[in-house]
């Protein structure tokens, strides 16, 4: 399915705080605040498409409220995650360079035991059962979506790496953390919502793609090294790039 087509239905674009859809918001046309009774909203225009967003809070528990109970009374024909993340050791990723998920990890969803970590896969608890597939830490995200992204990116000269996203509940604040996650899982960017977001798209069959603006390294804790501002402004004018092209993206 290319999104071009789909311009008469709205896109939801969820992040955990206000500053991370700011710009976006501020680009709308016709814009109007909904009072949804958990999670309000702002709705509005871009180049032809309706497009709502939600500053949902931080952490898994609001990301899956929040998109849950939008994609219920939206319907959207695409859920984007955007905001800001720490790039993982070995990455190659810089503050201010934008990540897009190829797939989604709830990175610390399991049980550390004396003989090791084990995942819900290994614990035999899988997050879903779908017609397709049974999902476990692992949750793919849409390929379709991913490459129009891709695409936008390469037509406006701009760097987008893509690779697996760790969520996880704690984030990391030391080097050693980093590289643990990063050789258990192959992931190149951390953040608190993503995977929650996956999957609750995933159960619902709604397309879902997520892009990061890169705010830090994942390194021992440091926030004079951190900016978060330009990692937020980053990953937003490219999310409105991203919607601005979806008329003209024809297959």
């Amino acid at each position: 399915m290319n999104y071009s087509s789909h311009v008469t239905q709205p896109i939801l674009v969820v992040a955990a705080v206000a500053a991370e859809l700011d710009l976006l918001i501020a680009s709308l046309m016709d814009r109007q605040v909904v009072e949804h009774p958990a999670w309000p909203v702002v709705t509005g225009c871009l180049a032809g498409t309706t497009v709502v967003c939600c500053a949902a809070g931080p952490g898994t528990a609001n990301a899956a409220g929040a998109t849950a109970a939008l994609i219920e009374r939206y319907q959207p024909s695409l859920v984007m995650m955007t905001g800001c993340g720490g790039a993982c050791p070995g990455s190659g990723l810089a503050v201010g360079d934008l990540a897009i998920a190829s797939e989604e990890l709830f990175a610390d969803l399991g049980v550390m035991t004396p003989e090791g970590w084990l995942d819900m896969q290994e614990m035999g608890l899988p997050l879903a059962i779908t017609a397709n597939q049974t999902l476990y830490n692992r949750l793919p995200l849409a390929p379709q979506p991913l490459e129009q992204a891709l695409r936008c990116a390469g037509s406006l000269g701009l760097k987008l790496l893509k690779g697996n996203f760790a969520t996880v509940a704690a984030c990391s604040g030391t080097a050693a953390r980093g590289w643990e996650l990063a050789e258990r899982y192959r992931v190149i960017c951390e953040n608190m919502e993503g995977a929650a977001t996956a999957l609750v798209c995933l159960r619902y069959g709604v397309p879902c793609l997520e892009i990061r603006g890169i705010s830090n390294l994942v390194e021992d804790r440091d926030r004079s090294r951190w900016n978060i501002p330009a990692a937020v402004q980053a990953a937003q004018r490219f999310v409105i790039s991203f919607l601005e092209q979806l008329r003209t993206d024809a297959p």
